[in-house]
């Protein structure tokens, strides 16, 4: 987790400079990304919190998502985390919500995605989603892959200019 902290650390100063704050919906990611913000001095100026959404017992337990009212939604797609990003946002009354699901590894998830595999979202002021395929098997190199890769976007959208009228939650 070391390795993240300067990440974090960055992203921690872009929050507070625009006097915002995140939330963390996070799976496969195992709760690295909140572990990192929270290990900077300060985070609960911008931190509000966040969950490790692993299954679907924590996905309708800590967020009260329930598949069946989004048909053909499956977790482990770009529509997914965005989807966990701008609950966990309104959930817990954050400017940004952050959301990650995938396969870590060794071997690929029940859906058919491979190991290396992760859908990432940032939901704010603008939302974001990419999709990274490390090609490799190795779970821990993947949790922190996956972790760094949502430091990376949520530090792009947070590049933007300030927006006070997009509809952050306050």
């Amino acid at each position: 987790m070391e390795s993240l902290i300067p990440h974090a650390t960055l992203l921690a100063q872009h929050l507070i400079r625009r006097g915002e704050t995140i939330a963390v919906a996070e799976s496969s990611t195992g709760g690295l990304v909140a572990a990192a913000l929270l290990a900077v001095p300060g985070a609960s100026a911008f931190m509000r919190g966040g969950g490790i959404i692993y299954t679907q017992h924590a996905r309708s337990g800590l967020l009260g998502i329930e598949l069946a009212q989004h048909p053909g939604m499956r977790a482990s797609t770009e529509p997914y985390a965005v989807l966990l990003a701008q609950t966990v946002r309104m959930r817990l009354g954050a400017d940004w919500g952050l959301g990650e699901s995938g396969a870590t590894g060794p071997t690929g998830n029940r859906y058919g995605d491979a190991a290396g595999h992760s859908c990432l979202a940032i939901a704010g002021a603008t939302t974001h989603s990419t999709t990274i395929e490390t090609g490799s098997a190795d779970r821990v190199v993947n949790m922190r892959t996956f972790a760094l890769a949502l430091f990376d976007l949520a530090l792009a959208a947070l590049d933007q200019p300030l927006n006070r009228d997009a509809g952050a939650a306050r």
